[in-house]
């Protein structure tokens, strides 16, 4: 199976969005800003996004690395005793 590719994207409504490339559907992360936040980052909101999404990624990883999803996909640490 291919690896799939993301992009982030500004969307009409000024909202960012973690979406694959070759994919129409529904975002997988959305990021939206409030008007205050917007005029205090002004330039720089893509940077902040790209932060937000980098430090989402990077507990996803530290998730995935701790535990193991059982067969109903609930998260099973590793580090629990069976008795």
């Amino acid at each position: 199976m291919p690896a799939s590719l993301y992009e982030i994207v500004m969307l009409p409504d000024g909202d960012f969005a973690l979406q694959r490339t070759d994919d129409t559907d529904e975002p997988l992360i959305r990021i939206s800003f409030s008007d205050e936040a917007k005029g205090f980052l002004q330039d720089a909101s893509l940077d902040v996004a790209k932060a937000m999404i980098d430090a989402g990624i990077e507990v996803v990883e530290q998730i995935g690395d701790e535990s193991s999803l059982d067969t109903s996909g609930e998260l099973i640490p590793k580090d629990r005793v069976l008795h």
